[in-house]
């Protein structure tokens, strides 16, 4: 595939999307530690995918590797020390080559790896690069790439519902004073999300196609991440809404294949009676 063409794939979107948000969170912060991790990160889960994928003779897919990798980069906070970086990348890799269906990942692969690396080692996740410390403008950046990957990927049902069910459901949370409510609202809460919702909730591979499970994959996702918040907050109710929708994805794909099979078996069974 041409470099032209490849730009014009949703993956190629992404990774775009991930390089100037390094760039210009790396400016802003005026630091270029996160370059730094963002190599190690990279770097470690192209090795990690290199050796899995040699030693069980898999396929590699390097476009989602790399974006993997800018991801944990871009979550966790740019001091986080390089051994904690390349190890939360190499987790993120593993679950995508390890807990699959239809050789798919079940889970999106960097939010898996960053909700265990909070409690394995304990990583203090920022979010510096959905420019949650810079001016409150910034953020036309994640909306117009958002769009474009979303675009891309044809994934409109499932960010409006999530966006819109998570802020309804935050503000009448904030009304009645459950929990932080109000704050998840504002920066830089606000740009974790719309990073999240944009780049890893709408994960060919760990969300559905058709509009209508779209919808419910996103209700799903925001009113178990937002009820989380609500108990607990912090932000780690994005990835375990992210979970909760994954694993509607990944029952209805079953779902889906057992209708499909029963269907074929009575069809040939309908052939076999002819046959006669």
């Amino acid at each position: 595939m041409g470099a032209k063409k490849w730009m014009r794939t949703p993956k190629g979107y992404v990774a775009i999307a991930m390089i100037l948000y390094l760039i210009v969170a790396s400016i802003g912060s005026l630091t270029w530690m996160g370059v730094k991790n963002s190599l190690i990160s990279v770097g470690a889960a192209f090795l990690i995918d290199l050796v899995y994928c040699a030693i069980f003779k898999r396929k590699s897919s390097r476009d989602s590797t790399v974006i993997t990798g800018f991801i944990i980069s871009l979550i966790l906070g740019f001091t986080t020390s390089w051994p904690v970086v390349a190890a939360t990348a190499m987790i993120a890799i593993l679950s995508k080559h390890l807990l699959v269906y239809k050789k798919k990942p079940i889970f999106n692969p960097a939010a898996f790896g960053l909700f265990f690396s909070i409690f394995i080692f304990h990583t203090g996740q920022s979010w510096w690069g959905a420019f949650g410390d810079l001016p409150v403008w910034t953020i036309i950046f994640i909306l117009i790439s958002g769009y474009l990957v979303t675009d891309r990927v044809n994934k409109y049902p499932q960010v409006l519902s999530y966006l819109g069910f998570t802020f309804v459901l935050l503000f009448f949370m904030g009304l009645l004073n459950i929990g932080d409510a109000s704050d998840a609202l504002r920066p830089p809460f606000i740009n974790a999300t719309l990073f999240f919702v944009f780049f890893m909730l709408t994960d060919p591979p760990t969300s559905p196609a058709k509009p209508r499970s779209q919808v419910i994959f996103g209700i799903l996702a925001a009113v178990s991440g937002t009820i989380v918040y609500g108990i607990f907050g912090g932000l780690t109710y994005l990835y375990i809404g992210a979970f909760i929708g994954n694993l509607y994805s990944y029952f209805n794909k079953r779902l889906s294949s057992v209708k499909s099979a029963a269907k074929m078996q009575r069809v040939n069974s309908g052939h076999r009676v002819l046959g006669k």
